[in-house]
């Protein structure tokens, strides 16, 4: 796409976007980035800058990096922070503090990461999970007992308690790319045959389905609930959830009923259809059908403003800077109601306000030494 297409069509990513208690002043959000950087799990002033960094430059929402519940082992890597405990909360009320001071608008992402692992560190608590599985042929930790569930399942709704005391504008929570929610979700790493198992989509939704009302009765009626989704997972990128738009149904139905607001549905490549027997220009994201579904407003992520895919940048690999005329058609049809940017924002605080100011030769390649910094 030329810098002067760009220019002409940009216009609907800064539109207004309203929801109950939220308004933002565009349509661009940070997508949600783990950084590993918290030392003693606890943000600090790099934190809070980078953050802040962010809403000077235009961002209309910015999701914080995954932010662990108060479990014993929350979280697969030690620079990960708690969003539990006073010493982190105070961290994190300075960090709303200097985004609202900035003009911007932010929630906390709340997680658990249930059994994966991200190197060979090691929690002091054993990891839990549904069914003490990493994937469908590694066992991995213990499997939750209905005790834990249930501690589980408060310890996300006083995290979103929390989150909303402290004056965050949303919460969202963290149900994708094979972390806890994620792994009761799929036949793989959930083999229950109680109440939080069963052979179907809809009976596996059963502990996301939980999680929400609890959150919901937590945080009251006004305040902006968000749940993020993934068909793939990192145990597993070819796996699905949903075969089909009925089966999809089953899975986002039930959750949107419990009190979520906007589903964040996570794929790989915003552009590609969810469904292969759609047109593959033409068909829609996961976003749209998810949005088309259930009537909610919807937020897509996946390679926005890059060439190569995140797994790539895991991998050490570099992108070049691409064009956003694939992202303006469907954001101008309304498939979807908000984009996330991960990488772009990421590499280049600046990002949105080039984008707004018709600055496009300005916008960088993706270095991936940015991964182990704050910039």
């Amino acid at each position: 796409m030329s810098d002067a297409s760009t220019a002409a069509g940009k216009d609907v990513l800064f539109r207004p976007f309203t929801l109950k208690s939220l308004t933002l002043k565009n349509r661009i959000v940070m997508a949600p980035m783990t950084r590993g950087m918290a030392e003693g799990g606890i943000p600090g002033e790099a934190q809070t800058a980078y953050y802040r960094r962010r809403a000077e430059a235009d961002v209309g929402l910015i999701l914080s990096e995954g932010t662990v519940i108060d479990r014993p082992a929350s979280r697969n890597l030690p620079g990960i922070p708690f969003f539990h405990g006073d010493k982190a909360l105070s961290g994190w009320k300075a960090v709303i503090d200097a985004v609202h001071g900035a003009g911007g608008a932010m929630g906390p992402q709340i997680w658990h990461t249930g059994s994966t692992r991200a190197g060979e560190w090691e929690p002091e608590a054993p990891v839990e999970s549904p069914s003490g599985l990493l994937d469908p042929k590694t066992p991995r930790g213990v499997t939750m007992s209905e005790a834990d569930i249930a501690a589980t399942i408060a310890a996300y709704a006083k995290a979103a308690a929390d989150a909303k005391r402290l004056g965050f504008d949303v919460v969202e929570i963290h149900g994708a790319h094979g972390y806890l929610i994620d792994q009761f979700f799929w036949e793989g790493t959930n083999s229950r045959t109680d109440g939080w198992g069963g052979p179907t989509i809809k009976d596996r939704s059963r502990f996301a389905v939980e999680v929400v009302k609890a959150v919901r009765a937590a945080v009251g009626p006004d305040f902006p609930v968000i749940i993020r989704l993934s068909q793939w997972k990192q145990q597993d990128y070819s796996a699905r959830l949903a075969n089909t738009p009925a089966e999809m149904a089953d899975w986002l139905q039930p959750i949107v009923d419990a009190g979520a607001d906007i589903l964040h549905c996570s794929q790989r490549r915003f552009w590609e259809p969810e469904f292969a027997a759609e047109d593959g220009e033409n068909g829609l994201n996961f976003a749209g059908w998810a949005k088309k579904l259930t009537g909610v407003p919807t937020i897509s992520v996946g390679s926005v403003g890059l060439s190569g895919d995140f797994f790539g940048a895991f991998a050490g690999q570099g992108s070049e800077k691409a064009g956003l005329d694939r992202l303006i058609e469907r954001m101008a049809r309304d498939e979807f109601d908000l984009i996330a940017v991960g990488r772009a924002i990421l590499n280049d605080p600046q990002w949105a306000a080039k984008i707004r100011a018709d600055k496009t030769d300005s916008l960088k390649d993706f270095d991936p030494k940015s991964l182990a910094e704050l910039v």
